[in-house]
């Protein structure tokens, strides 16, 4: 099938197992290989397998790493950025960054790390349930600073796998960058245990792929509804304030409503990489603000880039006050 010959509708009616699910010779192919290189040069003998799956994830137990569809295609990358705004993983280093993080929980299964009592106290326990939500402390030096987010505060496991994704980077300078961090203490004992299982034969060899591509039988249009969802937000009426604040409700200047979807984008991409939140959550109270806008026929008064800036500031707030009331800040 021409996936770049479909419609939207046409692709949407498509079931995930009818969509290509190969990596050999995709751009993220090589992208595997250096990462593995990596993991090579420190000595480590386990090799994880990479499949398509339909998010990027490495399950409990299996040592391999799964992909998201999207990235096999270019057709598809395109439709993720129309139906959620954003592409996990859509440039080379992002993805790099995503392979890094994955291979940390690839490394962790391999190896049984969750059982040793010292990675317990350094980390936590691997059994503690994973929260829907966490509310990250944006100054904490306790964890590493590697996805978007503050991903590492989120679970015990998952800070291990920042924590070894920063290690494994070839130019990363952990050791300068977190100096006087106590995440540095955490980044030493991964290089000894990385040294200590140096040549080691991994302990679990499972070679399975659960959720590959060609088992998953629902529709992308199925797909994308679940994952909208799951980012949406609630209406919220505590605008008002800072909007008028910002905007005028009489005057010759552009319409506010007119001034935020010319700068939708740019703000968006903002506020959703400044608070680690996704874009499609972000954009839910994006449209929020233009509406409100609408209803109080709101003016610009101020300069286009201070307007700007106090909109960020808006958005942002709200984009996390929304959050807190469904849990907290951000999406496991």
């Amino acid at each position: 099938m021409n996936l770049e010959r479909c419609s939207r509708e046409e692709l949407l009616d498509l079931r995930l197992c009818d969509l290509p699910g190969e990596l050999a010779g995709t751009w993220v192919e090589p992208l595997i290989e250096r990462v593995l290189g990596q993991l090579a040069e420190r000595g480590l003998r386990l090799r994880p397998h990479f499949w398509v799956a339909d998010e990027w994830f490495s399950p409990e137990g299996i040592p391999g790493v799964a992909v998201p569809f999207y990235l096999v295609h270019p057709r598809l990358m395109r439709l993720e950025r129309e139906m959620m705004l954003e592409v996990e993983g859509g440039t080379r280093p992002e993805c790099l960054r995503l392979l890094r993080h994955e291979l940390g929980h690839a490394v962790q299964h391999g190896y049984q790390l969750q059982r040793r009592r010292r990675w317990q106290r350094v980390f936590g326990k691997a059994s503690t349930p994973y929260p829907d939500y966490y509310k990250p402390r944006a100054s904490s030096r306790d964890y590493v600073v590697h996805l978007d987010g503050w991903y590492a505060q989120s679970h015990p496991v998952e800070d291990f796998a920042e924590t070894f994704a920063v290690w494994l980077g070839p130019r990363s300078r952990w050791r300068s960058t977190y100096r006087g961090w106590p995440a540095l203490a955490k980044l030493e004992y991964v290089d000894e245990l990385m040294e200590e299982l140096r040549g080691a034969a991994p302990k679990v060899r499972r070679r399975a792929r659960p959720y590959r591509l060609a088992s998953l039988r629902h529709t992308l249009r199925e797909h994308y509804a679940r994952r909208r969802a799951h980012y949406s937000v609630g209406y919220s009426d505590q605008f008002d304030r800072e909007l008028l604040r910002v905007f005028a409700r009489s005057g010759d200047g552009e319409r506010a409503a007119a001034f935020l979807r010319r700068h939708r984008r740019d703000l968006r991409e903002r506020v959703s990489k400044h608070t680690g939140e996704h874009a499609f959550t972000v954009d839910q109270v994006y449209k929020q603000l233009i509406g409100r806008c609408r209803e109080l026929e709101l003016r610009r008064v101020a300069d286009e880039e201070s307007t700007k800036l106090e909109i960020a500031l808006v958005l942002a707030t709200h984009t996390l006050y929304v959050l807190q009331r469904r849990g907290d800040w951000h999406a496991v």
